[in-house]
């Protein structure tokens, strides 16, 4: 099994188990990180499962699209590093990943 590696928003770090076939913010969200609304359940129309990737990770993600982008921009938190965890699907590329849950807007 893989893992992804979760900061919250007090700073703890947790470890999950991760399964290809989802995306981050599902495997988030079935994890019970309630601060991770993902109030559109990952249909990009809110920006609510915002997070910061470690930028170790960053390069191994496709770019945002231009609808993902557009959300971002709506955010008050939003870096260089930041993602929508809908947007990205989890495989074993990507297995080890660490994040931050973004700031709550």
């Amino acid at each position: 099994m893989s893992n992804l590696i979760v900061v919250s928003r007090d700073g703890a770090e947790h470890v999950i188990e991760a399964s290809e076939g989802l995306s981050v913010m599902e495997i988030v969200r079935d994890a019970g990180f309630d601060e991770l609304q993902a109030l559109c359940g990952g249909c990009l129309s809110c920006a609510t499962c915002h997070i910061h990737v470690d930028p170790a990770f960053a390069e191994l993600l496709d770019d945002p699209s231009d609808d993902e982008a557009d959300l971002l921009d709506t955010s008050s938190d939003r870096d260089a590093f930041s993602r929508l965890s809908c947007q990205i699907p989890f495989s074993e590329r990507i297995a080890g990943m660490r994040f931050v849950i973004a700031k709550e807007d």
